[in-house]
Formats: structure tokens, C-alpha cells, sequence
């Protein structure tokens, strides 16, 4: 391991517990070995309901709880500095859409009290706080969806932009008063994709002091074998355009890829790169190649104090901004 890994805190803002597609509790040990010492669990979103939410986050407490010798679960920053003093590894929550609110604002408090710390407004396709980015025409956030964003920044639930529409995104960034972030999205200028980010989705994302997280996907990345290097471009151009304080990790890696290929290809409406007969699929860069990430960042010219920043200082300094306790 780097052993600038050993003492740094590395946190990826993206894992999804789907074990249908190999994601399951037992990968957590492959990030710990890696050099992770903080992983975000994405629990439910836009394919639940409040039943299927609530049950799903408190299955994951229940989970994390009773494994105490092994978990901390993060509410708090000072969580954080608890659970690498005790040398464990964090756990953080978070949603991958807003239909699981239901159209109910008070929902959002009772999330944030289970534990869910941040949330996407969409993904990939409308729903009722605004567009995604897959559809046709994306109208912007909707009048709900303003009140959706006050009360997530009220109650210290970072607002998240990845898989939501560009104007979407523009409105929810011009509005809000704390850092939002894109927790695992790539640069457009590095890579044309319908999920990637535009200069001023990037620069607004900066002004509003967020952080965009470097998803671990090839397809987005723009190199299906997700080379570390190919990664570094997208750091390297955001970098360049706003700086390195607003850059982080949300890997979103998928174990199954297969499995998960297999799916998309039955939701076209949602994924529409998968209606394409020769489309690939999905790949995913795996846990144990973020040592090579840290080379290729340091032999790029990163300060070590820039890298540490990447790897989890910058997610610790927006959460700090934005969570209450």
C-alpha cells in the first residue's frame, strides 16, 4: 500500500448494497484492504417508496450496529476521527433519488435521523423535484423540488446532483445556500456522455464550495478497462478549471457487472446507451487500484496535502459545512 494510504483518510461517497449484483457487506473488507477507511452506502431511491426506503436504511443500521467491533456508522464528523482512532471502518448512508420522500417534506427529517446524509435529487428520468439526465427535455427544479432542497440543507442532507437533469442541476445549485456535490460523476470535457458534467456544472458546483466525485465506471470514464491514468484526466481537468479542492472519490463500483448489464438492458427508457445492440456494458475500476490512482496523482505534480484532499479531506470539509448534529 501507498504509504501516504496508511494515515490518510480515504473515502469513497458511492457503494450501493445491491446484493443481487454481488454488492453485498462482505466487499466492505476489500475497501478496508485497499486503503478505504470511509465508505457511503447508497440504500435506496427513485425504484422505492417509503416503505421500501425506511425498511431498507433500517435493515443497513441494523447491519452496521451490530457489528460494532468492526463498524462505526457515521452521523457526525467527529464519527469519522472515532472510527479511525479505533480502527474501524466508517459507514456513512445515503439515497440515489427523492421518491422514496413521497412527496412528503417531513419524511426528510426522519432519514436524516436514520442516518442518510445525503441524497440525489434524481436518477436518470423525472420525478417530482425535476428532471434527469437521460430524458428528452429536462424543465428544471420543480416548485416542489425547492422546497425539497430548503428542507434537505435545513436538516443538514447534502444536496447530490449526480444522474439529475443539467438544468436541474443549475437550479438547485443557484438556489441553495451550502455545498452541494455530484458524488459520482465525470467531466464531459473529457468524455461526451449524457451522465457527465458541463464547465459551468462544475464551476457552479465549485462557487456553491461542493465536491464532484470521480465515479469508478468506464463508460463514463471513457476507457472501458478504467486505467487509474484514465481516471486522473477527469481529476486533471477539474483541477485545472476550478482546483483540487473540489474533487473527491464515488466510485459506484457494481461487483456483477454482468448482472447489473443484464438489467439495464430491460430499462432503455432509463439507460438509453443500452438499446444500442453493440453497447458493452457496464466496468467498473476495482477497489484495490487506488494505490495506483495515489502514484499516478503524485507523479503528476499533486502536492501530498492535494492528494490527501482528493482521497476524503474534501468530502470531511463539505460534510462539516453541512451536517447537523
Amino acid at each position: 500500500m501507498n504509504s501516504l494510504l496508511k494515515d490518510a483518510l480515504a473515502w469513497d461517497m458511492v457503494y450501493p448494497i445491491e446484493p443481487w449484483c454481488g454488492n453485498d457487506y462482505d466487499k466492505l473488507d476489500r475497501y478496508r484492504a485497499a486503503g478505504f477507511n470511509l465508505v457511503n452506502l447508497c440504500l435506496a431511491g427513485d425504484n422505492h417508496n417509503i416503505g421500501e426506503g425506511i425498511a431498507r436504511v433500517s435493515a443497513a443500521r441494523k447491519q452496521i450496529l451490530s457489528a460494532p467491533d468492526k463498524y462505526q456508522l457515521v452521523e457526525t464528523v467527529d464519527d469519522i476521527d472515532a472510527a479511525i482512532y479505533a480502527n474501524k471502518m466508517a459507514i456513512a448512508f445515503h439515497l440515489e433519488g427523492t421518491r422514496c420522500f413521497e412527496r412528503k417534506l417531513d419524511v426528510i427529517e426522519s432519514y436524516y435521523k436514520l442516518g442518510i446524509r445525503h441524497s440525489l435529487l434524481a436518477f436518470n428520468q423525472t420525478n417530482s423535484v425535476g428532471g434527469g439526465c437521460a430524458e428528452k427535455n429536462d424543465m428544471g427544479l420543480s416548485n416542489f423540488g425547492e422546497l425539497v432542497v430548503g428542507e434537505m440543507q435545513r436538516v443538514g442532507m447534502i444536496v447530490d446532483l449526480s444522474h439529475t437533469g443539467y438544468r436541474t442541476t443549475m437550479d438547485a445549485m443557484a438556489m441553495a445556500e451550502k455545498p452541494c456535490i455530484f458524488s459520482h460523476s465525470m467531466i464531459a470535457g473529457v468524455n461526451s456522455h449524457f451522465r457527465n458534467l458541463k464547465d459551468d456544472q462544475i464551476k457552479a458546483c465549485a462557487k456553491s464550495g461542493g465536491v464532484i466525485g470521480m465515479s469508478g465506471s468506464g463508460e463514463y470514464i471513457g476507457d472501458i478497462s478504467c486505467k487509474p491514468e484514465s481516471l486522473v484526466n477527469h481529476i486533471d481537468y477539474i483541477a485545472d478549471l476550478v482546483g483540487p479542492e473540489h474533487i473527491g472519490f464515488g466510485l459506484d463500483l457494481v461487483f456483477d457487472a454482468n448482472a447489473l448489464n443484464n438489467w439495464i438492458r430491460t430499462r432503455t427508457d432509463e439507460w438509453p446507451q443500452a438499446a444500442d445492440p453493440n453497447w458493452p456494458g457496464f466496468a467498473y475500476m476495482q477497489p484495490e487500484q487506488l494505490p495506483e490512482v495515489v502514484d499516478c496523482l503524485l507523479a503528476r505534480g499533486y502536492s501530498e496535502q492535494q492528494v490527501r484532499g482528493i482521497l476524503g479531506e474534501n468530502w470531511r470539509r463539505v460534510c462539516a459545512q453541512c451536517w447537523q448534529s
